[in-house]
């Protein structure tokens, strides 16, 4: 929303603050809606507080120990990632996914903590072990290709049946820089 022109910029802002009084107002229950942006999106000139209206709506003091942040907050504070900490964003997002599964049973038993940890490593090594990078693509993998086909077909087991794969058109360029190895690199001697 930044890099785009003024008068879109104005109108995607102010969607997003109606959408949430829309929300607010109890018109779409069960709607959880994430927003990510950086800090420059909600504290620079061309994002969030471009529109005071939805500047205060999304308010948050970060100005406290990290440690004592409020998962109640209006945003969340996003330390850096590390290994654990993505197996942990894996374990809670199957635990939200199995609440509106149709096989929720299936999905808590074959999508068990140590899939969770083996496919975050597996991920992250595939992106040069570099974890900052992996959330996105980490997730996309855990629901799309794991949580949502052990749901949806009774015999898929992700230990047998799925072999993590990241193509290059899957990645943005920060995460294709991440995965490329020295070897990958054309050095002029």
């Amino acid at each position: 929303m930044q890099r785009v022109r003024g008068d879109v910029r104005e109108k995607s802002l102010n969607a997003l603050r109606q959408l949430l009084d829309e929300i607010d107002a109890g018109r779409f229950p069960g709607l959880f809606l994430v927003i990510t942006g950086t800090p420059a999106f909600y504290d620079g000139s061309q994002g969030v507080q471009r529109l005071a209206p939805l500047a205060q709506r999304l308010a948050t003091d970060f100005s406290t120990d990290p440690r004592f942040d409020s998962p109640r907050a209006v945003q969340l504070r996003l330390t850096g990632f590390d290994l654990a900490k993505l197996g942990e964003l894996g374990r809670a997002v199957r635990d939200l996914y199995a609440v509106g599964a149709q096989h929720a049973d299936r999905v808590a038993v074959r999508v068990d903590d140590v899939y969770i940890d083996a496919l975050a490593a597996a991920v992250t090594g595939g992106l040069g072990v570099k974890v900052g990078v992996a959330p996105r693509v980490f997730l996309r993998k855990l629901v799309a290709d794991v949580l949502d086909r052990v749901d949806e077909f009774e015999d898929f087991d992700p230990r047998l049946h799925y072999e993590l794969t990241v193509g290059q058109s899957e990645l943005t360029k920060t995460e294709r820089n991440a995965a490329a190895s020295a070897g990958d690199i054309a050095l002029d001697l």
